[in-house]
């Protein structure tokens, strides 16, 4: 058994389109209606006031009294009558006697008898109309008294015929009907072309769609993650949802204002403000790093932007943290290579009978790399920062730079569990001012990187300095923000670490700063408060992710001698 498709729900133009259709043309209809009522009810006022009017004149001339006291007014009145009908337009006009005997009649057949209406009010001098059916039919009629010293001495009515009335009234229908109508037709016209902009603009969808529609957009905006900010066309933020709100830290409410008044940076701003679409756009902000990608939204001319963002503020922290392991697998390997050799050359000595010779030879060779552990675990004995340096120093010797840390350096074990520094920003900070520094080194005579740890009263001192080209002090500005950097960009971009580096600082109320060092080149000073923890609060933990890499990295530093022998070039700490 097959049953019929329930009809879809009229769209929400169609039903305002059926709906003014409607109403118009009630309302059309309802003034026609009333119109006509009106004009009928004007012209019967208006007929009567005529015939009033002509029956007055008639009571009033000398001639019809003077013909009354004649022994046959007829003789002289009925012309008299005859010629005011024609004259005034109504289509009658009888004259009688207080008795109510016709002395005047359209149809002379009918003078002499008796007046067919009421004569009544006349009698006692009072004129009135009437409308009545009499011998020539439904008419609207006057009837006033003629006087002569003061005595009724006849009587004067003038009327019009309702069919008369009828027929001009219906000329007047006629044209009400025309302008009825046009209104209803340009009414219509109207309301089907503003329904025909609605229904496009509403995609034809009902009332239930849409309101099933803005349920979802309303749930999709607030269960999104992710950061969504529509634009207007002028920039003015029209939708942000919580996403939005809180990973650019807008606690106000911001719809209709300017993206340029919503206090964000300006590399963001400028993003957010241009008219071509952007793809993956790292941008940072006071404490996140952000993805941003914005669309133009189009429809003949520029109707806004639509713009997501994306937090990748740990990610980027954990891909720091995996190239910085990836650069020191890679120097193990060539440790290792380097082992090797060694290896072969004490089984050398061994099988050349030289074995006391070999014995010294590894034994000079563990003692170097023990001592250059020590150094470096006795000047910054700090896990966390003992871990990074070793791990750097291996970096920098497979890229031909020499990483030292000066003597000034100390920093006592257990720094990070007496502050609430967390581990993972200071590994920002400080590898990514030394990955910085072995950049601008590498490729230079007598490439050099010197780090610099200690604390003081004002709190924990990065310094770390190089032997490149330094920096141009018209840029010392520009070399933190996003995106700047001397070397040309590569797949991934350039000029993110040093912007890293400075939110970290601002986020923990530090300074950056940066100069020329003593032997020519650059150097990145960074000061960290540092906050105790309050006594009795648990020492902050170092965030898993970040802690684990470095304990290892020292665990294989102390391990494998030849490691901090090979992180250390030339033996100098």
């Amino acid at each position: 058994m097959r049953f019929l498709p329930v009809p879809r729900p009229r769209s929400l133009a169609g039903q305002l389109f059926a709906m003014q259709a409607v109403l118009i043309a009630v309302l059309v209809a309802g003034y026609a209606l009333f119109s006509y009522v009106s004009d009928r009810s004007q012209a019967e006022d208006a007929a009567g006031r005529q015939a009033m009017a002509v029956a007055r004149s008639i009571a009033d001339a000398p001639s019809v009294r003077d013909a009354i006291r004649t022994t046959n007014p007829t003789k002289d009145l009925q012309p008299y009558a005859l010629q005011v009908q024609r004259d005034t337009g109504v289509d009658f006009v009888t004259i009688m006697n207080p008795q109510g005997i016709r002395w005047t009649h359209p149809d002379e057949t009918l003078i002499g008898k008796h007046f067919l209406g009421h004569i009544g009010p006349a009698l006692h001098g009072k004129s009135f109309t009437e409308t009545y059916t009499g011998s020539l039919g439904a008419s609207v009629r006057a009837v006033t008294p003629i006087l002569d010293n003061g005595h009724i001495v006849g009587l004067v009515s003038a009327g019009i015929k309702v069919e008369a009335i009828t027929q001009r009234v219906q000329e007047q229908v006629t044209a009400l009907i025309g302008v009825a109508g046009s209104a209803l037709v340009l009414g219509g016209i109207g309301t089907y072309v503003i329904n025909a902009r609605l229904r496009r603009s509403t995609h034809g969808m009902n009332a239930a769609e849409l309101s099933r529609m803005h349920d979802y957009h309303q749930a999709a905006l607030h269960a999104v993650r992710e950061g969504l900010l529509m634009l207007d066309g002028q920039y003015r933020v029209a939708l942000m949802n919580d996403g939005g709100r809180e990973l650019l830290g807008v606690t106000d409410e911001v719809v209709g204002h300017s993206v340029a008044e919503l206090g964000l940076p300006a590399p963001l701003t400028g993003a957010l403000l241009s008219a071509e679409p952007r793809v993956d756009e790292v941008h940072l902000t006071a404490s996140r790093v952000l993805v941003v990608n914005t669309s133009p939204v189009s429809g003949g001319e520029r109707r806004g932007t639509v713009v997501t963002l994306r937090d990748v503020t740990e990610l980027q922290s954990l891909m720091g943290e995996l190239d910085s392991e990836r650069g020191f697998t890679q120097a193990l390997r060539s440790q290792a290579h380097e082992a090797a050799n060694r290896l072969h050359t004490v089984v050398s000595l061994i099988e050349l009978g030289r074995a006391e010779e070999a014995v010294e030879f590894a034994t000079a060779e563990l003692e170097l790399a023990q001592t250059l552990t020590d150094e470096v675990i006795s000047a910054v004995s700090e896990p966390v920062l003992a871990a990074l340096l070793l791990g750097k120093a291996a970096q920098a010797n497979e890229r031909g730079v020499e990483l030292v840390v000066s003597e000034e350096s100390g920093i006592d074990d257990g720094l990070l569990l007496q502050t609430d520094l967390p581990a993972r920003d200071l590994v920002t900070v400080l590898g990514n001012l030394i990955d910085n520094a072995m950049d601008a080194a590498q490729g230079t005579v007598g490439a050099r990187v010197t780090v610099t740890a200690f604390t003081d009263d004002s709190g924990l001192v990065l310094r770390v300095a190089d032997t490149g080209a330094g920096v141009d002090p018209a840029h010392t500005e520009a070399v933190f923000q996003r995106g700047w950097s001397t070397k040309p960009a590569g797949p991934g971009g350039r000029g993110l670490g040093l912007a890293l580096v400075r939110q970290a600082v601002s986020r923990h109320e530090g300074t950056l700063t940066v100069a020329e060092a003593p032997g020519g080149g650059a150097e990145f000073e960074a000061r960290l408060p540092l906050p105790t923890v309050a006594p009795g609060a648990p020492a902050a933990p170092v965030p898993e992710a970040a802690e684990e890499p470095a304990p290892a990295t020292a665990e294989r530093a102390a391990a494998e001698p030849e490691s901090a022998q090979h992180a250390l070039p030339g033996g100098d700490v």
